[in-house]
């Protein structure tokens, strides 16, 4: 497989810097030092609350359009940010908070923000119905019920998710909990976050938008971006790093790992820690999912991240090229780092019970049970606290799968129990052609027969195409009840 040109840039909301490129047919360098990455990594801010009398903390966040963003030295990029030109702060909440967000829409056109991965009453979702008009504030609260973990925000305006996202509508939330195994923990020196997104740039550096919403896959990019840095690298400076990964991309898939081969662990996926590390050398992320790794280094070290397709795939699927993603260099003397635990208090997963409800969901090209998304559809009612089989089923090219407000475990993948490090707690699943997906999903109890939850493919065109469909949580014995009153169109609409 030939390498696609890759641009080596930094994005610091208008901070100039260096910009080289690889030759498309050019290999990785044989020395694997990732020469030519020298721009510091940016680490995202975290967003500080305000905190009111009552404990609530309220988060202000503001969607910006007309973020100018130089990208390459002396060429400005219009880009949309959240606070900010580009991308958006970490937020950092604690099991437990009270937590409001106070959402402002600054971009000039509808769009709405979505916790995704985080477990809420469907009407604070931030999915399509929770639209916020320009100008509008939306301020939705809950309190943070789940163990500690990594999800993030974005927007979910449906038809036009994959442009707002594109343009750099993102952002990290982080979760902690009192149950906290002994891993590297300070935020941006040895627990550092790592936003993956793939752009394709014009040659006066504006982001190239030509194909975002069009096509079998969007965009499939040949740049990328680690937290909006090009050509990145970080100075280790401990003998033990926790990297805290999102695939943010809109279709790309990586296998990330590093040049040198060198072993890692997964301590974490998508919905919280694993029960023990899982020792790896590559581990697979398709949008929206996340993983966090723990990586011992060594004094006087230059290593390269990468991503490394795999080498066989179905012709339907999307592109896996080879990547150099970022530069890491060890100081000569690092801090010591306590041992990788043996457990990490993970929760254990716990099998459906005898005679489960199972949901088989097919997909095809754009369409999910042979229905696109209607707004004004409910697809599936279920009780709350359900525990539930989920059978999914894809027919055509590659998709993946992304279940609203839930924490899932992945049973099979065509039959066969998933790789080790996917054991834990997910809220998306990669579907290769052809592939078939068990999953043991648990619902939670926050009941409303009228706002929907989503669950939908997150490969961003194909959700806007209407790869989407909308499940409700009602008491438990009104299932059937709920489901005549939709289907006889008197349930008094859905946009909540």
């Amino acid at each position: 497989m030939k390498r696609r040109s890759v641009l080596l840039l930094a994005a610091f909301s208008g901070a100039a810097t260096a910009a080289v490129s690889c030759d498309a047919d050019s290999e990785k360098p044989s020395s694997g030092n990732g020469a030519g990455f020298s721009n510091s990594l940016r680490i995202p801010p975290i967003l500080g609350p305000e905190t009111g009398a009552d404990g609530m903390k309220q988060f202000n966040l503001t969607m910006q359009a007309g973020g100018r963003t130089e990208f390459q030295p002396g060429k400005v990029a219009d880009t949309w940010g959240i606070n900010g030109a580009y991308l958006g702060p970490t937020l950092r909440v604690t099991r437990g908070d009270k937590v409001r967000m106070r959402v402002t829409n600054q971009i000039g056109e509808t769009s709405t923000l979505h916790w995704h991965g985080i477990r809420l009453p469907a009407k604070m979702d931030g999915g399509p119905h929770q639209m916020i008009e320009p100008g509008a504030t939306w301020t939705p609260e809950w309190t943070i019920d789940q163990p500690a973990m990594m999800g993030w925000y974005h927007p979910h305006l449906h038809e036009r998710t994959a442009m707002h996202v594109y343009r750099g509508l993102a952002g990290l939330i982080i979760i902690d909990d009192d149950n906290k195994p002994d891993l590297p923990s300070e935020y941006g020196v040895d627990d550092v976050p790592l936003i993956i997104q793939d752009k394709n740039f014009e040659d006066d550096g504006k982001l190239d938008e030509d194909g975002v919403e069009d096509g079998t896959w969007g965009v499939l990019g040949d740049s990328i971006l680690i937290n909006g840095t090009f050509g990145a690298e970080f100075k280790v400076t401990t003998r033990t790093v926790r990297f805290r990964i999102l695939n943010a991309s809109n279709a790309r898939v990586y296998r990330v790992g590093f040049a040198d081969n060198r072993k890692f662990h997964v301590v974490g996926t998508d919905g919280g820690l694993l029960e023990r590390p899982v020792e790896v050398d590559r581990v697979k992320l398709s949008p929206a999912e996340r993983a966090q790794i723990v990586v011992r280094f060594a004094p006087g070290e230059q290593i390269v991240l990468n991503s490394v397709g795999e080498t066989e795939r179905s012709a339907g699927d999307p592109e896996e090229d080879d990547y150099d993603l970022m530069r890491l260099i060890t100081a000569q003397d690092l801090a010591d780092s306590p041992d990788l635990p043996s457990a990490l208090g993970g929760v254990p997963a716990t099998a459906p019970p005898a005679g489960a409800r199972v949901r088989t969901f097919r997909l095809s090209g754009s369409e999910i049970n042979d229905k696109e998304m209607d707004m004004n559809r409910i697809d599936e009612v279920v009780p709350a606290g359900a525990h539930e089989i989920w059978e999914v089923i894809n027919t055509s090219y590659a998709h993946n799968f992304h279940i609203h407000e839930v924490d899932f475990r992945v049973m099979e993948l065509n039959g066969h129990p998933p790789p080790e490090y996917q054991r834990g707690p997910k809220d998306t699943v990669f579907l290769p052609k052809g592939a078939t997906a068990r999953l043991s999903v648990k619902f939670n109890t926050y009941v409303d027969p009228v706002s929907p939850y989503m669950f939908h493919c997150h490969i961003l065109r194909h959700e806007d195409k209407g790869m989407m469909g909308q499940y409700v949580v009602v008491e438990p014995g009104t299932e059937n009840q709920v489901a005549r009153t939709i289907n006889a169109g008197s349930s008094g609409g859905h946009h909540n």
